[in-house]
């Protein structure tokens, strides 16, 4: 008898009929013989809902806070209890746990909240009674505070593996909208092909570079913990993709490239007329992570030899743009930079895989397609298995489909995409 761990996001969940089909596959898997903890996100778009209807009362409302993770984790709370409901109507025994009552213990920062540790006993009790535990994804508690908090944005993801390495689970399996991982988005690329096995690393990078389909915490939490994460559409019995620690663990040759993704999610900030000393940059990025910025991509231009002076441009979320720039401001005097530039139409393309360390080249081909197709490049950053190039918003869609193309990723068949996000 396996212990398996499965994740329902709020497509799988966006009406009532989905609940139900969604109980439908847990009852399955249980009575094939395995012990089945659920976890479950807020049904559809109701998080966004919740949001707006927020905007709506108090427009000024500051994101994260305690009122807010109070409001936003009613979501998970309703989807929960209708799928504890719709499985006992099958005949199976089911029992529903908020984040806190699953020992989901975290830090007291709401809105964003990190994982300290987690304490599944009333989970693990309800898997010995026979019965399948179904758990509220995003939300966590902290002790000192005695406050509900929520882990952000794909938070449900990380819930899943987080209980999946307390519970020591065989296996995590993500169920989205989609068959699993795909070579590009679906939704960009009809003829993406869908990828078997992909190691984490290879995962990481895609979903650091926008890949929606993992949540990149999860990931890293999956990683670390030695977690086995399988993505499946919750719409079909497709195989779908595993996630595996390395490539040593098959027999599977290593792609040279595994895949193509893309955010918007990003503003690009310069910081120009920056005096070209040592230190200078440290201090900026000093007074970036104090303002909370995210920093993803930088770029420091070779200084003038008439001013002595240089500019830095770096990619950070849009979402922490503002607190950034009127940070950088306030030190203006200090830091002795002539202005500040923000552009938020901007767009980032990554090109991933394992088989970039041992064949030559990957960028040559990928600089050509892009240029072929008129496509100009503002920023490139690099590592082992990534390259990265930043581009104008309004042309990653078209960036996205030449490299596909050029790599030869291309399927013949289009990709399905059984609901509309994703996730």
């Amino acid at each position: 008898m396996a212990l398996i761990v499965q994740k329902f996001g709020g497509s799988s969940v966006e009406d009532a009929e989905g609940v139900k089909r969604v109980a439908k596959r847990i009852v399955d898997t249980r009575r094939a013989g395995n012990d089945v903890v659920c976890v479950v996100s807020a049904m559809g778009d109701t998080t966004d809902e919740l949001l707006d209807l927020a905007t709506e009362v108090v427009p000024t409302l500051p994101t994260g806070g305690r009122e807010m993770d109070m409001l936003l984790t009613a979501g998970e709370r309703i989807s929960m209890a209708l799928l504890a409901m719709a499985i006992k109507s099958l005949g199976a025994d089911a029992l529903s746990f908020t984040g806190s009552q699953a020992g989901m213990l975290t830090d007291a920062r709401h809105g964003a909240a990190k994982i300290v540790s987690v304490t599944p006993g009333r989970v693990a009790e309800a898997v010995e009674r026979g019965q399948i535990a179904i758990v509220q994804g995003f939300a966590g508690f902290n002790k000192v505070t005695g406050d509900i908090t929520t882990l952000g944005r794909g938070g449900s993801d990380t819930t899943a593996v987080a209980l999946a390495a307390a519970l020591n689970a065989d296996v995590c399996e993500i169920y989205t909208d989609v068959d699993g991982v795909f070579t590009a988005d679906p939704r960009i690329v009809p003829l993406a092909r869908k990828i078997d096995l992909v190691t984490s690393e290879e995962m990481l990078e895609l979903a650091s570079a926008g890949a929606k389909v993992l949540h990149i915490r999860s990931v890293e939490y999956a990683r670390r913990h030695g977690v086995t994460l399988h993505v499946r559409s919750s719409f079909t019995s497709a195989t779908g993709t595993t996630v595996v620690q390395n490539r040593e663990e098959t027999d599977v040759e290593e792609a040279i490239i595994t895949g193509v993704a893309s955010d918007l999610s990003e503003a690009k900030i310069t910081v120009a007329g920056v005096p070209d000393v040592p230190g200078k940059a440290a201090s900026i990025f000093k007074v970036v992570a104090k303002a909370q910025g995210n920093v993803d991509m930088i770029v420091q231009n070779v200084s003038t030899i008439e001013t002595g002076r240089t500019d830095i441009s770096f990619t950070l979320p849009k979402a922490d743009a503002r607190q950034v720039i009127e940070a950088l401001e306030s030190e203006k005097a200090e830091l002795a930079f002539e202005s500040i530039r923000h552009d938020d139409q901007i767009g980032k393309i990554a090109l991933v895989g394992g088989g970039m360390r041992t064949n030559v080249g990957v960028s040559a081909t990928l600089f050509e397609a892009l240029s072929n197709a008129g496509i100009n490049l503002e920023m490139i950053s690099t590592s082992e298995i990534r390259i990265s190039v930043v581009t104008r918003a309004d042309q990653v869609a078209d960036a996205v489909k030449v490299i596909h193309s050029a790599f030869g990723l291309d399927n013949e068949e289009a990709a399905v995409v059984h609901a509309g996000t994703g996730r």
